[in-house]
């Protein structure tokens, strides 16, 4: 007898009325009509069953902070940087494991179990860095907290730093960040993405850089990311979060850095609800959406995810840790609103960063790890479109949240008495 099953799911690649059979926290069989039997049975009535949401950029140790010391007025990247800056000396280990642990319950309630966090290592301290140490210890039971070593103040514009990036690797932080672009010139940044990626090469770990977050379409470091990549054989283990920069770049010149991404292995991590936000502040009319070139880099065969990167920060005043938010903003702003281009942006808050970090036994076929949401949708389309509730989270085979279909009582003469929202068709 099987520990579990789930009952006439839809899967996001289109398959319908599946059986999901769960043994020792792991899918042991899935088809049409299972002839098995469970301890416990759940019935998804057709609903979307998807492996959890990967959230594969965000800043955990800043997050919830928002009006701390004060709030960012002007709204702009720049006055955030200011004034983490600011609230850097006031941290307490205690108070950012409290925040970081309050937003992991968000996480798991949204059915989002595993987050590449950046945490700041330019506080000689590295408080943040042992409280999401300590964070990552008590969420491993049921969320996948992988954790980037990440230079705000600029690795080589920071005088210590180098020496913090690789203190934090010693104590367990997993990837190799960086921020050429905050560098003080170009050609530190350049320097500063060759140091990076030749320490990570001999240390056999990842890296994930800021990389041109910027309006400048002069800022290039991408295009020294995709060499160093190459170069060094790390094809598979690197991403460029950002990139809006290339978002004001000539054609001619990005049709030259697109093979070269993709030539590389190089992944690509957007972050919408920030993008939009941040960039084109310099802009009059028109304006610049400021993300980056999501629909040509798919098109050329490149790795895409979309991240969250704040939540209640700094940088942003708004966010709840909902993944489908985040692909919303990204169909929206990349004009992605054919249907096979809607199911892509969900890809992109799923197996894309998924991918991206490396997960192991992801996804949803017989021998994955047993990590679900069942969602209030028939599709991811209609997922993205509804934001649909979490009816249920598991992890393991285990049911670790639930949250209660919502609906609106109406009072209308010869209407229905309730709405759901659900298309029907």
């Amino acid at each position: 007898m099987n520990d579990l099953v789930i009952r006439n799911a839809s899967l996001p690649d289109g398959r319908k009325g599946i059986d999901i059979a769960i043994q020792d926290g792991r899918i042991v069989a899935l088809d049409m009509a299972l002839p098995v039997s469970a301890a416990e049975e759940i019935h998804a009535n057709g609903n979307l069953v998807t492996p959890p949401f990967v959230d594969a950029h965000f800043h955990m140790d800043a997050v919830l902070s928002y009006g701390l010391p004060r709030v960012n007025q002007s709204g702009t990247l720049l006055e955030g940087i200011a004034l983490w800056g600011e609230l850097k000396p006031m941290l307490t280990q205690e108070a950012l494991v409290e925040r970081a642990m309050r937003y992991c319950d968000w996480a798991v309630g949204r059915g989002l179990l595993a987050v590449r966090s950046h945490v700041d290592i330019c506080d000689d301290r590295l408080l943040a860095v042992e409280a999401l140490l300590e964070v990552k210890r008590r969420v491993a039971p049921y969320l996948d907290l992988q954790l980037v070593a990440f230079p705000q103040d600029g690795i080589l514009r920071s005088t210590t730093a180098m020496d913090n990036l690789k203190r934090s690797i010693a104590m367990g932080v997993d990837v190799v960040g960086g921020i050429p672009h905050f560098e003080r010139t170009m050609a530190d940044g350049a320097e500063s993405v060759r140091l990076l990626c030749e320490f990570a090469a001999e240390k056999g770990l990842r890296v994930d850089m800021h990389c041109d977050e910027s309006d400048d379409p002069l800022s290039r470091h991408i295009e020294t990311l995709a060499y160093h990549t190459h170069r060094l054989g790390m094809q598979g283990r690197v991403a460029g979060s950002h990139l809006t920069s290339m978002h004001s770049m000539d054609n001619y010149y990005v049709s030259k850095l697109l093979p070269l991404i993709r030539e590389a292995g190089v992944a690509a991590i957007a972050n919408p609800l920030i993008n939009i936000t941040l960039q084109g502040r310099h802009d009059t009319y028109p304006k610049r959406r400021g993300m980056t070139r999501v629909p040509e880099m798919l098109a050329a065969g490149i790795e895409v995810a979309f991240g969250h990167d704040c939540v209640m920060d700094p940088w942003y005043s708004l966010g709840s840790g909902d993944m489908l938010e985040v692909a919303q903003m990204g169909l929206h702003v990349a004009q992605m609103t054919g249907q096979d281009a809607m199911r892509q942006c969900f890809q992109a808050v799923t197996a894309a960063p998924a991918r991206i970090l490396g997960l192991e036994g992801y996804g949803l076929e017989v021998g994955c790890n047993a990590d679900l949401v069942i969602l209030d949708a028939s599709d991811p389309v209609e997922a993205i479109r509804l934001r649909a509730t979490r009816t249920h989270v598991l992890r393991r085979g285990k049911v670790i949240s639930q949250t209660p279909v919502p609906h609106a009582n109406l009072n209308l003469p010869g209407r229905p008495g309730q709405v759901d929202f659900r298309s029907k068709n």
